[in-house]
């Protein structure tokens, strides 16, 4: 099984975490994974893409011409990769800040209001924590257990409530993940 993951979004939204997250999970799990950040000069605010390529067999071209799955946090990178994401792929996008209807037809969509869902269940900043548990809801790509060891090394540093906060918004997006399949 070999899948390829653009994350995507603004600068300070935690899209090149996600990225580092799954494939240090991948590797864990015994997979092979190349992961490749991509971001302009601007840093905060400006547009922000890595991705994630995942093999069982190995990675010998870590160099992907299409995604089969795309997480969009921002209209900026909407717009942007939406034409990286292959036909038949899985669009990924968070419908509090992406309100314009889809433009292709030959995809996948799933809204996930990511940006509210944090705010509800308190983690303000776990947006794209929610999203990365949706993906690894619906495509399997690493267990839960795999990822929240990712996620627990990432913040590690970090008080108990962000820890908890994020652990929570992980769970939240496997739920949804699950609920989509």
């Amino acid at each position: 099984m070999r899948k390829t993951i653009i994350f995507s979004g603004s600068g300070g939204q935690g899209i090149m975490s996600m990225g580092t997250m799954l494939a240090q999970a991948a590797v864990e799990s015994g997979k092979h994974a190349v992961y490749m950040p991509s971001y302009g000069p601007e840093q905060r605010g400006g547009s922000a893409k890595c991705v994630v390529i995942i093999d069982d067999e190995g990675v010998p071209c870590p160099m992907a011409e299409y995604g089969d799955a795309l997480v969009a946090l921002s209209m900026l990178a909407y717009n942007k990769f939406l034409y990286e994401l292959k036909p038949g792929g899985l669009l990924l996008y968070d419908n509090t800040v992406i309100t314009e209807p889809i433009s292709r037809t030959d995809i996948t969509a799933i809204p996930v209001p990511a940006d509210d869902l944090a705010i509800e269940i308190g983690a303000p900043r776990s947006a794209n924590v929610i999203v990365a548990g949706v993906l690894i809801g619906l495509l399997g790509l690493v267990s839960e257990e795999e990822f929240s060891r990712s996620l627990e090394r990432k913040f590690a540093s970090k008080s108990q409530s962000v820890k908890d906060q994020n652990t929570k918004a992980l769970r939240k997006g496997l739920e949804l993940g699950e609920k989509y399949k």
